[in-house]
């Protein structure tokens, strides 16, 4: 079935709603395990080349993926408000609103690569050994030349999810994950340039990588159906104020509530940097584990996103409300589901990560809380991508803000250390399922009066 979501004027049931959100999540679901493959591919390479080089990654990849997110959320403005009119068939201004948002995303790249291109500030706290320090700055200061690429690639990835076009990012993340592979490969650890060159060669290839990606991209915008409709490259347009300020309302706190999320799992590795090496290696897998468990309701999110986006743009209430509803069910399903494997695979998902006796330990008894949380973080994830749809941003920021950093970060600190007796890292796993929880209590009901109020003039 095609994934385009046009409106149509039969009703939409329930298993209907279903395989529309379907055809549309399974390929962005393939892009984004595609996206996670290369920091995967980076990680398994450097892990063969030296101890400083794996640190180096963990450490650089964390800011550089926080800086990304943060970023991204802005830009990915453009999907709720291109849905909007793909749904209301104003598709005359669609490639306009394009156009601005890659004028945004090359404004935001300028602060953001000059935070790359000087970490020092940002590392100094840490107290990192010389040698890893070095090698961090390197991987940095190469990575900011992958920023600006990264954001027009994820502005263009915005535009097509809006319009339920997913298939082409799946394949070009593919494709991005093969290159990559072959080339850190070859760049870190065989010498392609004369000796290996360790996490600075992943840094190339990453950078070579996105900036392929933009490639093809812009060839399948220009060449694709998408251009012969939208001429996206005609006509461009000089940055709009107007259309800025709208943009912008939507994507500062999307960027915000981006941030907040990533650093309340990523600052956790720092937190817990005192409590010895197996608890931090125990901590990265089942970190690992829960980024990967992520992906599927992150893209049944955005795929609801755009599904009730374009539907409120074509003023069709009760199919906005059925796709609403439709999601609901996937991500309490699939959630479900994800956990169950989780903990019965425990064993041997952690044994494929190492065989230290001491980090698996850890990772055990901390696999249960991924479990566990699965079914909130699903609602929760399906809650802010509809109110997204529904242009509606800056209260669950707040939302995301009180539970990520207040209960995920400052309350698992408190268990962490303060507790009687202390809980150690267990205490941030504890704290982020309250966290989750609190956040699927208090953005569920804000879905509803908002999805209810924006369609109560049917």
């Amino acid at each position: 079935m095609h994934a385009s979501f046009e409106v149509e004027q039969s009703v939409l049931t329930l298993p209907m709603a279903m395989r529309r959100l379907l055809a549309l999540a399974l390929p962005i679901l393939v892009a984004q395990l595609a996206s996670i493959g290369m920091m995967l591919v980076d990680t398994v390479v450097l892990g063969h080349v030296s101890p400083e080089d794996l640190a180096a990654v963990a450490i650089g990849s964390g800011i550089v993926v926080s800086l990304v997110f943060g970023l991204v959320g802005i830009v990915q403005a453009v999907a709720p408000v291109v849905a909007h009119l793909h749904g209301a068939r104003r598709d005359g201004e669609v490639a306009g609103v394009l156009q601005q948002g890659f004028w945004l995303a090359a404004l935001l790249a300028v602060p953001g690569m000059a935070l790359l291109l000087f970490p020092q500030f940002m590392l100094a706290p840490f107290g990192l050994d010389a040698v890893v320090q070095l090698k961090v700055e390197q991987y940095l200061n190469l990575l900011a030349w992958y920023l600006p690429a990264s954001l027009f690639y994820r502005t263009f990835y915005a535009f097509c999810s809006a319009l339920g076009r997913p298939r082409v990012l799946m394949g070009i993340a593919l494709f991005g994950l093969g290159v990559h592979a072959v080339l850190a490969w070859g760049l870190a650890l065989q010498g392609w340039l004369g000796e290996p060159l360790g996490v600075v060669g992943c840094a190339l290839s990453n950078v070579v990588v996105i900036w392929l990606e933009c490639l093809c991209a812009a060839l399948w915008l220009h060449l694709g159906p998408l251009g012969a409709r939208y001429r996206p490259f005609h006509d461009w347009q000089r940055p709009a104020w107007r259309q800025w300020r709208e943009l912008l309302r939507l994507g500062l706190p999307m960027g915000l509530s981006n941030l907040i999320e990533i650093t309340a799992f990523t600052l956790v590795s720092l937190f817990v940097a005192s409590l010895g090496a197996a608890v931090v290696g125990g901590h990265r897998i089942i970190a690992n584990l829960s980024a990967l468990a992520y992906m599927l309701p992150l893209s049944l999110g955005i795929a609801t996103m755009a599904a009730v986006g374009q539907s409120l743009g074509a003023r069709a209430w009760q199919e906005a409300h059925c796709l609403t509803r439709a999601g609901l069910w996937l991500a309490t399903v699939s959630s479900v589901v994800t956990g169950l494997l989780l903990w019965l695979a425990a064993r041997p998902l952690i044994a494929a990560y190492t065989d230290d006796p001491a980090v698996q330990a850890v990772a055990l008894a901390l696999i249960a809380y991924v479990a566990v949380y699965q079914f909130v973080d699903a609602l929760q994830t399906i809650a802010g991508h509809v109110l997204r749809a529904c242009r509606v941003t800056f209260v669950p920021m707040l939302i995301q803000l009180f539970c990520f950093w207040g209960i995920a970060l400052a309350g698992g600190a408190w268990l962490c250390y303060r507790w009687t007796p202390p809980l150690g890292v267990a205490g941030f796993w504890l704290a982020a399922v309250i966290a989750l929880a609190a956040a699927a209590a208090l953005l569920l009901p804000l879905m509803s009066r908002v999805l209810n109020s924006v369609t109560a003039e049917a």
